[in-house]
């Protein structure tokens, strides 16, 4: 039985991921749009803005809104330097308060606010997160390319994190041993795997560490 085909946008279990953050992968994007087998026209191009919210005592949920709707990662593993991540949780705004204390404020892992409302927008969360010594939101616009490579979903993407610009460029499957073979074939090698998580961080000051180049 052969290893499982991976689609675009459509769920599979639990894929480990390369993902890195700097100012230039010139070669090694100009590689993964050459190596691509043809994608879906609707992955092309992709532009979103999210708002990530990070704790300071946090570095294993990925938290995130975009369009109104709230998305929770949790890291599982790393296996030969690719990490491994599962959703935790998914909600829309307005966010009842008991999502909030059972769900949402345990993934920050700081000290819960007071909830007085029984719901809470967007705009009354982001509120209590800009209020928080600890939490932060920041706001993140991706123009993302989409790639298939080794049959490892990839992308290029331009990203403004609170204005800064970066590049990020990556590889994620089921599969690590396609993903090795990608980072090989793109020119990646020895380059850091750094998350979203890391990388925002690094930018807002919070790790005092330079990206990737």
């Amino acid at each position: 039985m052969g290893k499982p085909e991976m689609k675009i946008g459509e769920i599979s279990k639990p894929r480990f991921e390369f993902r890195t953050f700097g100012q230039n992968f010139e070669e090694s994007a100009k590689r993964m749009a050459r190596l691509s087998v043809p994608i879906p026209e609707k992955v092309w191009e992709r532009e979103s803005v999210e708002i990530y919210i990070l704790s300071k005592t946090n570095d294993i949920n990925n938290t995130k809104i975009r369009d109104g709707k709230m998305d929770i990662k949790t890291y599982i593993e790393t296996v030969d330097g690719l990490e491994q991540w599962n959703p935790l949780m998914k909600g829309e705004f307005p966010i009842a308060k008991e999502v909030l204390e059972k769900d949402v404020f345990p993934a920050f892992q700081v000290k819960m606010p007071k909830l007085t409302k029984d719901t809470y927008t967007v705009e009354e969360f982001l509120a209590m997160i800009d209020a928080h010594p600890d939490l932060q939101g920041v706001r993140v616009y991706k123009q993302r390319f989409g790639y298939m490579v080794n049959n490892t979903l990839c992308e290029v993407g331009n990203v403004l994190i609170n204005g800064a610009k970066v590049v990020t460029i990556n590889s994620e499957s089921t599969e690590i041993e396609d993903i090795k073979k990608t980072i090989a074939d793109c020119k990646l090698d020895g380059v850091e795997n750094i998350n979203y998580l890391q990388a925002i961080k690094r930018v807002i000051g919070w790790i005092n560490k330079p990206l990737a180049n």
